[in-house]
């Protein structure tokens, strides 16, 4: 497993440590989406974060991230899955040019009109049931200072993450304070105990430079800042890139449009072009495969090629 997920809890228990460094995954998925390095680097660490929160799910769905705006940047989304499955997928306004230097604030939220979604999805959801939806104005610097402000003020969860992203890496550092469980006589001793395990811990994780997040693995850099502290240490959790987007599926749609405006279509291009709107992946029909779209009267789909879910 080459991008795995790692989850530690301190010594007493009071705080969660979590942290992941997605190489193949992450490259997988920027493979058909052409973007600027400066929107690469907010997309991954929103993909980093969504797989350090996804993790902690209590049921079978997914996590939704989804930062929009009226800049050049109108969407940023991400999806990750109880089972670390994850897409992402960011979009740029039409003609739309990123300034040097431009930030977060400076990509989506020039009018102070963004704001950042989390949906949670169960994935035995009934038709017509609503999914849990959170919808915070778009507040802070950068993906961790949203996602923090949304944790304290929606969640009441004290939440530090530290995340770092590139074309060849993205990786995050979560801290988590664990709910209170102590009985009134002994409270007043853990909370003082666990205040000062959280300003341990952030003290340390604070050191974190971002390149050094970016480039390090996993094990290292627990070591490195946590070696002093015995650590419980949970399975690790193996992440990957899933779209369930396919060339059958594809097929399948082509078909509904029906012959004649595919032949349109092959008349004036001479074959079929279509990307996935999500992950880019390019999918390309000529007159021979458009045709085994509609080679079975019986209605069955005749999909040349493989499926090859990615």
């Amino acid at each position: 497993m080459s991008d795995v997920l790692k989850k530690y809890l301190t010594a007493d228990r009071s705080t969660r440590i979590q942290a992941l460094r997605l190489t193949q995954s992450w490259q997988t998925g920027l493979a058909h989406q052409d973007l600027p390095p400066a929107l690469v680097g907010l997309l991954g660490e929103l993909t980093a974060a969504s797989a350090l929160l996804a993790s902690n799910i209590k049921f079978d769905g997914s996590v939704v991230l989804q930062l929009q705006g009226n800049g050049p940047v109108r969407l940023i989304m991400v999806e990750c899955t109880s089972a670390l499955d994850l897409r992402a997928t960011a979009h740029l306004r039409e003609g739309a040019t990123l300034p040097p230097g431009a930030g977060l604030q400076d990509m989506l939220n020039p009018d102070d009109q963004g704001r950042f979604t989390v949906m949670l999805d169960p994935s035995g959801r009934q038709a017509g049931a609503t999914a849990y939806q959170g919808i915070v104005p778009l507040e802070g610097d950068t993906v961790a200072a949203v996602l923090e402000h949304y944790m304290k003020h929606s969640e009441q969860l004290d939440t530090r993450l530290w995340l770092a992203a590139d074309g060849h890496a993205c990786a995050g550092l979560l801290l988590q304070r664990m709910p209170g469980e102590s009985t009134p006589a002994g409270a007043a001793e853990q909370t003082g105990g666990s205040n000062e395990t959280w300003a341990h811990c952030t003290t340390l994780a604070d050191t974190l430079k971002r390149e050094e997040l970016r480039t390090t693995d996993t094990d290292t850099l627990i070591r490195r800042l946590f070696w002093e502290d015995d650590l419980l240490v949970f399975p690790e959790q193996a992440v990957r890139w899933h779209c369930p987007c396919s060339r059958e599926r594809v097929a399948g749609m082509l078909r509904t449009l029906g012959r004649p405006e595919i032949d349109s279509i092959l008349a004036e291009q001479g074959h079929v072009h279509i990307a996935c709107n999500f992950c880019g992946q390019p999918y390309d029909f000529d007159a021979v495969d458009c045709a085994a779209l509609f080679a079975d009267d019986s209605g069955s789909l005749q999909a040349p090629g493989s499926d090859s879910l990615h």
